[in-house]
């Protein structure tokens, strides 16, 4: 016959059951904490570093609270239990900051004070297990719902922006709502051997690495896409003028002038040259031609209204697609373009030289397209070149001649 387990063994297979268990956070803590901050080498973004250092702590903290030895007046729960604060506020910095928002460092340094100061009240001057979780359970929910709060007014247009709202959400309902429903169905803890053989502290463990998961795997996703949309902007863009360039322009003009169409919103586009740039490249050098260039990108950058597409399009040709504006807006911005060139240059090149720009303009129709457009908008800019230069005009269809009937 099989030989029964003894008590022994069936002992031996709890604690190492119990064991298991204990070593679950610190596990994934850690190594979501290294691979975020294998991310942070490649990406020296802060919120990326505010992550690994949220995984880390959660690591430490179960530490303290599963496996270090017991300290007299049960000590270890202190340090334990700051750690699980300094989780959420390092989760909460990772995730507002992910967003170039403001992080309530203030707001939530108060909030961990707050709790850390009751705990412990709790632990050392009226020992009370519930109360202590209640405590920690309530800051960090607290904090959690500064997260949702941060994120709430931040319009959620990608799946990852929604997921990383919901797992904020998650959390705080996790912290704040589990302990009341659990503690007031399952009773109190005299001491801790009962608190980490509870119901309450089992599922805290299995839900809480749930919660890790699905927040560290959010938080990878985001960087991935922060990262690709970096390679994408640097693909698409032009380092010197701060712009799109050329592909990049036409891939986001087209998108927008279907958009305009879809909505019946008019659009103008214009084109402007720098007057004699290679003159100025010959006479006073490149770095002077060059720094006449990102003069003007920034002094785009700065008077485009927002929604404008600009671009470089070529090596002194730059283009503006302006959606929802008419040709009289379009004329007033590259008026303001063409005047404020001089002052946008002033301290980049010798005071000497005056840069002038040649401007364009066409008032699109609802389903012109971006070759058209860029046509005639280059037309208006041939007329203001033959006019004489620094001047802006608008294209003007060529009239229709009557057809001469016969006799």
């Amino acid at each position: 016959m099989p030989r029964l387990g003894s008590r022994g063994d069936l002992g031996q297979d709890v604690l190492t059951g119990q064991l298991f268990i204990s070593l679950l956070n610190p596990a994934i803590g850690l190594a979501f904490a290294a691979a975020f901050f294998l991310m942070w080498l490649q990406r020296r973004e802060r919120y990326v570093a505010y992550a690994a250092g949220a995984y880390l702590a959660t690591a430490i903290a179960f530490l303290f609270q599963d496996v270090v030895p017991a300290l007299p007046m049960e000590l270890q729960r202190l340090p334990a239990n700051i750690g699980f604060l300094a989780t959420g506020m390092l989760f909460a910095a990772a995730i507002v900051g992910r967003y170039g928002l403001p992080i309530p460092w203030r707001a939530m340094a108060i909030v961990a004070a707050l709790s850390t100061a009751v705990f412990t009240w709790f632990l050392l001057a009226q020992p009370s297990i519930p109360a202590r979780i209640y405590t920690i359970s309530l800051g960090a929910g607290v904090i959690a719902l500064m997260v949702v709060r941060a994120l709430w007014p931040i319009e959620r247009r990608h799946l990852i922006d929604r997921l990383l709202f919901w797992v904020a959400a998650l959390s705080a309902a996790n912290l704040i709502i589990r302990p009341i429903v659990i503690l007031t169905f399952s009773g109190g803890f005299d001491d801790y051997v009962g608190f980490q053989q509870s119901l309450y502290w089992t599922t805290v463990q299995f839900s809480q690495a749930m919660v890790s998961i699905l927040a560290a795997i959010s938080l990878m996703v985001a960087v991935a896409i922060d990262m690709l949309a970096e390679l994408r902007a640097e693909a698409d863009g032009d380092p010197l003028s701060g712009l799109f360039n050329r592909r990049g322009f036409e891939a986001k003009a087209a998108a927008m002038l279907r958009r305009c169409a879809d909505e019946a919103r008019p659009v103008s586009l214009l084109i402007a040259d720098l007057d004699r740039f290679k003159s100025i490249n010959d006479t006073h050098g490149h770095a002077v031609g060059d720094a006449i260039i990102a003069a003007f990108g920034a002094h785009v950058r700065a008077i485009a209204p927002v929604g404008t597409i600009a671009g470089r399009i070529g090596g002194e040709e730059f283009a503006l697609l302006l959606p929802g504006a008419g040709v009289e807006s379009a004329r007033q911005l590259a008026e303001a373009i063409r005047t404020g060139l001089q002052a946008a240059c002033a301290d980049r090149i010798p005071a000497t030289l005056c840069p002038t720009a040649s401007i364009g303009l066409v008032a699109g129709a609802p389903g012109d397209g971006l070759s058209r457009l860029l046509r005639d908008a280059d037309q208006a800019l041939y007329e203001a070149k033959r006019a004489g230069r620094n001047r802006v005009r608008a294209f003007a269809p060529a009239p229709v001649l009557p057809v001469a009937t016969r006799v």
